[in-house]
């Protein structure tokens, strides 16, 4: 693998579909015995996509200027 001048590499995909790596998963580099290893940090994707799935449910018959009103507290 080559290093870019940005200090980046690209993960094969071999490697990412075994350790399940997709977009916005977060990852360490963790060493042990002086060899360094990537490892999938646990349950920060899950909360992406916990929030990520009550994207759009929220049905507000309100307009953009009724909102902006109510959360400044104007009557």
């Amino acid at each position: 693998m080559r290093v870019t001048t940005k200090g980046q590499v690209t993960i094969p995909q071999e490697v990412r579909e075994k350790l399940g790596i997709t977009p916005a998963v977060e990852i360490d580099f963790v060493e042990e015995k002086g060899r360094f290893y990537l490892v999938k940090r646990c349950g920060e994707s899950k909360r992406i996509r916990k929030f990520g799935g009550l994207r759009g449910v929220a049905n507000v018959k309100m307009s953009t200027d009724e909102i902006m009103a109510l959360t400044r507290g104007n009557k």
